[in-house]
């Protein structure tokens, strides 16, 4: 997996900064941003956070490139609908020699990482087979580009979910802080678990402020799991205390 962070709102924390001061005071939008030193643009930042006031976070945005996830951190990840999500097409990109994303959970197991190997030949033979039987259907009425892509619309179905995938993807801070509360939660499924800490350690580099809450619910708060509690909440805010703390300092 790498995460890369592409690009984010310029003057990130100072935007978010004038929101708030524009909320709180008789202040005019040609003059909004002045005096809004890094000490202020802090405080206001602090002030928002303290009070759970977090809409004036919606103004910035972060953009990621993600490389290296499953097909199945796919379909996860999209269940966050205040974003926006550029994803490499099967439906036009054939997969020749598909990679995969292994498990650790198989991995560690012989044989159980054996017969995934083995499922991972099969699909990629299913998958090649299919297509050359579709795009030679397709060569009867179209040119043979035209038929591979044809072809290879119907073929991917056989695909696996372990299938590697690429995207780029983009969320506000609001819509990043929520998901962070939810994908770095130890509960979380391991792999966008991982995908979370490392978008968390990107933004936390380039707006300290903005993210100083970041992580899972129990690290700045309380356990929202109930009796599905992973009881580990004073290792997580150590944990996510030192990430804020590395990046922090970079």
């Amino acid at each position: 997996m790498k995460v890369t962070l592409l690009a984010h709102s310029p003057e990130a924390e100072k935007i978010v900064a004038a929101a708030a001061k524009l909320c709180y005071s008789p202040a005019d939008i040609d003059t909004v941003m002045d005096g809004l030193t890094d000490e202020k643009t802090a405080s206001f930042i602090d002030m928002l956070a303290s009070i759970g006031h977090e809409s004036p976070t919606e103004h910035v945005t972060f953009t990621f490139g993600i490389e290296g996830v499953s097909r199945s951190l796919l379909a996860q990840i999209t269940r966050h609908r205040m974003a926006s999500f550029s994803v490499q097409s099967q439906r036009y990109v054939r997969e020749k020699m598909f990679e995969f994303v292994l498990p650790p959970e198989i991995e560690a197991v012989p044989e159980a990482k054996e017969e995934f190997l083995r499922a991972m030949e099969e699909d990629q033979r299913h998958y090649e087979q299919l297509t050359e039987i579709l795009k030679k259907k397709h060569m009867e009425t179209m040119d043979a580009k035209a038929a591979e892509k044809k072809a290879i619309e119907d073929a991917r179905f056989v695909l696996p979910n372990a299938c590697v995938t690429k995207m780029i993807c983009t969320m506000n801070t609001r819509s990043l802080m929520n998901f962070f509360r939810h994908r770095c939660c130890n509960r979380a499924q391991w792999e966008i678990r991982e995908l979370a800490e490392q978008m968390l350690r990107e933004v936390v580099r380039v707006a300290p402020h903005l993210f100083v809450k970041a992580g899972p619910a129990c690290y700045k708060g309380a356990c929202p799991e109930g009796k599905m509690t992973c009881g580990k909440c004073m290792e997580m805010r150590a944990r996510y205390a030192q990430i804020h703390a590395e990046e922090a300092a970079k």
